[in-house]
């Protein structure tokens, strides 16, 4: 796999089931790519290694005053030079690779999970933890699984030098070989106390960008109450305590690299020590010397990535686990689309509440709980919170559908809907049937003042469309995003179209006209609107009363006003003493009747 060649056609299923597990199948799925990376990390560590041979056997010649031999060693120094530069080239360009591919591996698998859960992937990981895997996570996973190749070479390398010395100078080698291994794992006591601080980091960093999504989501409400510098402060806070966690993972890291360079100089003064020692007897030569120093000195480079392993895989362990967890998600019900063929029309049914959404009528849902309507919403749509008995679209199962089925089937807007930055044409430019253009769906929706404010602060754009919309929509009111976001909705113009609360932040004139032309634009079609708003219910074809997760009434608004107390406490925001009193009036209305008529 190249960079060009991305995205994945499949990314595949990942191995979820821990941290180091998922590490290790992103591992196996780019092996080709890891392979790589290690033919052209042994070619360089190798090609550096073999320098101070080189280098011995030179000064070897000229102590020995052979000029053929120092001809020859600078042509094996030149070719030598020549496989360091290849080397390094190539396997930083493999490196690079295997990290991106990773990383796009990881954001591929986090996409489709989105895509599959849904609204309902919020509800169940906070917003600030996918925002942290979706960034900061995926790069240090694919840092981690790069590292594996280089750190494999590396790893090599010492070992082939060590056996190499071993045959070139027994006795020096000897202790090189000796002192190694207690380099590499002098180290080792020290990481789980640096893991545990790199934990604590990432946990904090991952509170702080939490705290600093859901204060800009809320800027525009949090000034309305005056509480901004409340939850400045919060962020202020939480920002200094991943500064100091941070400052004390790094004084672990920095004590670690320092043991890296002290460690490999004290064994660097011993060989030199013993080497001048065994020279004044003779039982070596000054070229000999010459190379095992060289190659002590040289190895430090190799060295160094076992303290970069180490240092990966303790700040990608977390990111894995968390990334395992949001990848580890599934819908509440999932049959994997066990029926195939043309999407079903006809009616909606909801077998655990009794709902019925009759086709090609608009129907409203009033709902107590406004987090029930929520859900229900939701179930109806086919996202599920909680398992149970699936929804029924003319009969059919909607978990047996193909999820792209489904989801182009039934269309779910929820309460708060989120506009993606960039134009209004861009914005409006979503799979659809066609019979909707973008004019009509604006019309529908009462767009009219939003385009015109819209118009306002954008001074190069000439058609309304091309006028640019801020990320999430934060420069527009309320009502103005929600307008928006059911234009959008219009547009797609699906088989069954649910929307939640999608009047709540308009004024109530705007509302009426909505509310005709989502009735006049959604003719024919099936339509379920969850409100308590009068002037939307006075103006849809059925109304059903959800109490307590069941149907508890079904009729027209003005029938169920005076006929259905329950109905009559949501939509009219009725109190107990107020129902209490009105049906005490219509007790003593009703006895004058009766003794009028005796």
């Amino acid at each position: 796999m190249q960079i060009q060649d991305l995205p994945y056609p499949d990314p595949g299923v990942p191995d979820t089931r821990s941290g180091p597990r998922f590490l290790w199948w992103l591992g196996r799925n780019q092996l080709g790519g890891q392979f790589k990376s290690l033919a052209w990390g042994l070619l360089h560590f190798v090609a550096v290694s073999a320098l101070p041979f080189c280098v011995g056997l030179a000064v070897q010649a000229v102590v020995d005053r052979s000029g053929r031999r120092l001809a020859l060693t600078g042509a094996l120094l030149l070719l030598v030079g020549v496989c360091v530069a290849v080397g390094d080239t190539f396997l930083h360009r493999a490196a690079v690779t295997n990290w991106i591919t990773a990383a796009a591996r990881v954001q591929q698998l986090l996409a489709r999970k989105a895509a599959v859960l849904g609204s309902a992937l919020t509800r169940r990981v906070a917003a600030g933890e996918v925002v942290a895997v979706s960034t900061g996570d995926v790069e240090k996973i694919g840092w981690f699984v790069e590292a594996v190749s280089r750190f494999t070479a590396a790893a090599t390398t010492v070992v082939l030098v060590c056996v190499a010395l071993l045959v070139y100078q027994p006795t020096l080698g000897a202790v090189v070989a000796l002192g190694l291994p207690l380099l590499a794992v002098a180290v080792l006591p020290l990481l789980p106390r640096a893991t545990r601080r790199a934990d604590v980091q990432r946990e904090k960093a991952g509170r702080a960008t939490e705290l600093a999504s859901d204060t800009v989501a809320g800027l525009r409400v949090l000034r309305g109450i005056g509480g901004e510098e409340l939850f400045l402060d919060r962020y202020r806070r939480a920002s200094q305590e991943v500064r100091h966690a941070a400052v004390r993972s790094a004084r672990m890291w920095s004590l670690i690299s320092a043991i890296q360079v002290l460690l490999p100089g004290l064994l660097l003064i011993a060989v030199v020590w013993y080497g001048v020692h065994l020279a004044r007897q003779g039982r070596i030569t000054i070229g000999e010397l010459v190379t095992v120093y060289s190659s002590v000195m040289v190895l430090t480079y190799p060295l160094r990535h076992f303290e970069e392993i180490a240092m990966a895989y303790s700040f990608s362990r977390p990111s894995a686990k968390r990334a395992a967890r949001v990848l580890s998600l599934e819908r509440a019900t999932d049959t994997g689309g066990a029926r195939q063929g043309d999407a079903p029309a006809g009616d909606l049914y909801d077998p655990a509440t009794g709902l019925l959404a009759p086709a090609g009528r608009l129907t409203a849902v009033v709902c107590g709980d406004p987090d029930a309507a929520g859900l229900l919403a939701e179930r109806l749509g086919g996202h599920p919170a909680e398992p149970g008995t699936s929804v029924l679209l003319d009969g059919v199962p909607l978990d047996e559908l193909p999820l792209d089925t489904a989801r182009a089937t039934v269309l779910v807007q929820d309460k708060d809907p989120v506009l993606l930055s960039g134009s209004l044409r861009e914005l409006l430019d979503v799979p659809a049937s066609g019979a909707v253009s973008a004019r009509d769906a604006l019309a529908a929706a009462q767009c009219a003042d939003v385009l015109e404010a819209l118009a306002q602060g954008s001074l190069n754009a000439e058609d309304p469309m091309d006028i640019r919309i801020t990320e999430r929509g934060r420069s527009l009111s309320g009502g103005q995003r929600q307008r928006l976001a059911l234009a959008r909705s219009l547009v797609t113009d699906p088989e069954v179209l649910v929307l939640d609360e999608p009047t709540s932040a308009v004024d109530s004139h705007t509302e009426a006209r909505i509310a005709e032309g989502l009735r006049a634009l959604r003719q024919g079609r099936t339509t379920v609107v969850f409100t308590s708003s009068p002037l939307l219910l006075d103006r849809t074809e059925r109304v059903v009363l959800v109490h307590e997760g069941e149907v508890a009434a079904i009729g027209l608004h003005r029938e169920l006003v005076h006929t259905e107390p329950r109905y009559r406490a949501v939509v009219t925001r009725e109190t107990e003493e107020e129902a209490a009193l009105n049906g005490a009036l219509e007790e003593l209305n009703a006895l004058e009747e009766i003794e009028e008529t005796a």
